[in-house]
């Protein structure tokens, strides 16, 4: 990669599935442009999930690049029980939904979820199927309650039920989710995505959980989340706009000011944010995207998301490989026009009152007034990255660190690079190192400016407060 070919910034996120997941896929998915792998918890079964880390850490070893994988787990999956065969409900009728196992009718259905007894009010919604079927609750009683269907159509067997009016006290991991959890961490995932997040509290209880094994990102999908949203985005270590759930639990003409708001809100306070769900829906069976998907990418790209994220369509589609490269296309083109038209950009951030946001921003401002062609960070635990990439610099960024770990989990980070770096305290010393580094990945010129940025005492985390600018 030479300084003259513009490097990426925005991440690809792809999920991996039945199509994907072989050894050679995975390569042809990272030669395409993906930079994190998700493993979708809601599908498939440990050990294949487990076959698929291997294949990702074999691929990791072989061309020596730190892959980054995310463990998404299913979360509180609501459903209504088993219902016959051609039940219809009729806009209108009253439905009953009651505790028991027999099987439903065009008149009831059984709904296996004490915790959604427990929270009932009169007026509530549930959409059931994605938001198909909608009904609003009319009386309640023990064991059962009654609603009036307001929008009809086919019921089946096991289909999910949403509850937008109503925050649930279920825990946010469930059996399931504390299985999947352990399995991911011993594992060894990167990053572990939390569904149908409601409040801070779920936040936290997931990272004790978690116990500093992997960073936690939580999915923003219902409206509960919106009204805590600064105090879940500050509990989390990122953020997915978690699109799909959250479109059919909140009018759909609202979702894309939502997504504006907490793309802006992580960026605000450094946390990487991801959109995702249908951004190329279309090309899980056709090799070209809509112009109304392409804008979608360009979208999220000129909001200043840090990834954007592929389901379907790496997961089970018919084109994993060309979407990846029409996702990368995209942003490609999106970020070149930021770059030519830099009202199109992100705004620019206020920055907080302390020593280590100062510090970043100086960084940034110093590089672009010197003219230097890239910017070094040292870094023991990843956060002199974040800070730097929230300033989202015109010029590439590389992020040395000792620790593979953190590594990986910078590959979410909007526009950064990682490379190995010895563990030293001397900075001088880690300073040659990184212009070797630079020299030999072909970033910069010989002659060039690099702005470089470390902590003295070298080497600790927490104390970034040094920028030196050396000469290649």
């Amino acid at each position: 990669m030479s300084s003259s070919a513009p490097q990426r910034a925005t991440k690809i996120v792809a999920t991996i599935g039945t199509t994907s997941g072989t050894p050679e896929m995975l390569r042809k998915l990272v030669a395409a442009g993906v930079n994190v792998f998700r493993l979708n918890f809601s599908h498939g079964t440990q050990a294949e999930q487990a076959e698929r880390i291997r294949a990702i850490r074999a691929m990791e070893e072989e061309t020596g690049q730190p892959a980054c994988i995310l463990a998404d787990l299913q979360g509180p999956k609501h459903r209504v029980g088993v219902v016959a065969d051609g039940v219809v409900l009729k806009a209108g009728d009253d439905f009953v939904l009651d505790r028991s196992t027999e099987t439903g009718t065009a008149a009831r259905v059984g709904l296996p979820h004490p915790e959604i007894f427990d929270a009932l009010q009169p007026g509530a919604r549930l959409l059931i199927d994605d938001g198909k079927l909608v009904l609003r609750v009319t009386s309640i009683g023990d064991d059962s309650f009654t609603t009036k269907v307001e929008v009809g159509g086919p019921l089946s067997s096991r289909k999910g039920v949403n509850l937008p009016d109503l925050i649930l006290d279920s825990p946010p991991l469930t059996e399931k989710d504390m299985s999947d959890l352990d399995f991911a961490l011993e594992c060894g995932v990167d990053w572990v995505a939390l569904s149908f997040v409601q409040r801070a509290r779920d936040v936290i209880e997931a990272k004790a959980a978690i116990d500093g094994r992997a960073a936690l990102m939580s999915k923003i999908e219902k409206p509960a989340a919106l009204a805590e949203l600064s105090d879940i985005v500050a509990a989390s270590d990122g953020i997915m706009v978690a699109r799909g759930d959250l479109g059919v639990e909140l009018p759909p003409e609202e979702v894309p000011g939502w997504q504006k708001r907490i793309v802006a809100e992580c960026r605000m306070i450094g946390k990487p944010v991801v959109v995702a769900t249908q951004m190329l829906e279309s090309m899980i069976n056709s090799p070209t995207p809509t112009r109304a998907e392409a804008s979608d990418v360009a979208g999220a790209v000129f909001d200043g998301a840090d990834a954007v994220m592929l389901s379907g369509e790496t997961a089970v589609g018919s084109y994993p490989v060309e979407t990846v490269t029409m996702m990368a296309r995209i942003i490609m083109a999106a970020e070149s026009h930021i770059m030519a038209n830099p009202e199109s950009a992100p705004p620019k951030l206020p920055t907080e009152p302390s020593l280590y946001h100062a510090v970043a921003l100086a960084t940034v401002s110093l590089a672009e007034t010197v003219g230097a062609e890239v910017i070094v960070a040292f870094s023991t635990s990843g956060n002199t990255a974040v800070r730097i990439a929230r300033e989202r610099p015109l010029i590439p960024f590389l992020v040395l660190s000792p620790f593979v770990e953190v590594r990986r989990r910078l590959a979410i980070l909007w526009g950064t690079q990682t490379a190995a770096s010895t563990i030293t305290e001397d900075f001088e010393s880690a300073i040659t190192e990184g212009v070797a580094e630079i020299a030999g990945r072909g970033i910069a010129q010989s002659g060039a400016h690099v702005v470089i940025v470390a902590g003295m005492p070298f080497g600790i985390a927490g104390t970034t407060n040094s920028i030196r600018v050396a000469t290649i």
